[in-house]
């Protein structure tokens, strides 16, 4: 059986490079953010989307993340503006979480660990949360619809933004970082929802899906810009 990736002591982040040679490269991400260090630069632009609430098909356990999925096969939710070149249609949005409140996110802001973090993700929040009942272990997929991504968003629209890779293999290089500045407010309880989430399959003992993100990696000269002063 091929050696699959994962975040346990044998498989995790440290390991990754044995199989993708590319998560030792130059442009790896999560980064730990120095805010002293970065510059305000006056030519970025805002960022919008336009989300099709429709567009959200089905919320699946693959047995390392919660992935919501959407139906990207035309113009139907959409990110423009900022530091991108065009539009990005919105295919999947996944979350990173620890086993605890102090830590989980992937990116560090000044030292500081966020409980969770959404990556390219309140009151509809609560439904996201709802559905994992149904998607409690491994392989596990239900229909998901009618879900509006904008409700994980902060309403400051301030952004830092650098040049970065996938944080889960194969970790090419080819992201355009957004990170949000103000993080939004999700309770005990909510992340208590996400930590009994199993990586484990049904027929399997249970093994808690927590603890999947990835830790800061060398920044190797990159620029992180704000949008912001």
């Amino acid at each position: 059986m091929a050696k699959e990736w994962g975040y346990a002591s044998h498989n995790g982040p440290d390991h990754w490079h044995e199989l993708y040679p590319i998560a030792k490269g130059d442009k790896q991400s999560p980064i730990e953010l120095h805010t002293k260090d970065i510059k305000h630069d006056p030519s970025l632009l805002p960022w919008s989307t336009s989300y099709d609430p429709g567009s959200a098909k089905t919320i699946l356990n693959n047995g390392k993340t919660c992935r919501v999925v959407f139906d990207d096969s035309y113009d139907r939710s959409m990110l423009r503006g900022g530091p991108l070149t065009g539009p990005y249609r919105l295919r999947q949005f996944h979350l990173h979480w620890g086993s605890s409140d102090d830590h989980g996110s992937e990116h560090t802001v000044d030292g500081v660990k966020y409980a969770a973090e959404i990556g390219p993700e309140k009151g509809e929040f609560q439904l996201l949360l709802d559905a994992l009942d149904k998607i409690k272990t491994k392989g596990k997929e239900t229909p998901f619809t009618k879900f509006d991504p904008s409700c994980l968003f902060p309403a400051c629209r301030d952004y830092w933004t650098y040049h970065g890779s996938f944080t889960t293999p194969p970790c090419e290089e080819c992201i355009v970082w957004l990170l949000l500045k103000e993080p939004i407010t999700v309770s005990s309880d909510q992340m208590a929802k996400l930590r009994s989430l199993l990586s484990s399959a049904e027929n399997e003992p249970p093994v808690p899906l927590v603890g999947n993100w990835r830790p800061p990696q060398p920044i190797k000269g990159r620029v992180v810009r704000a949008s912001f002063k």
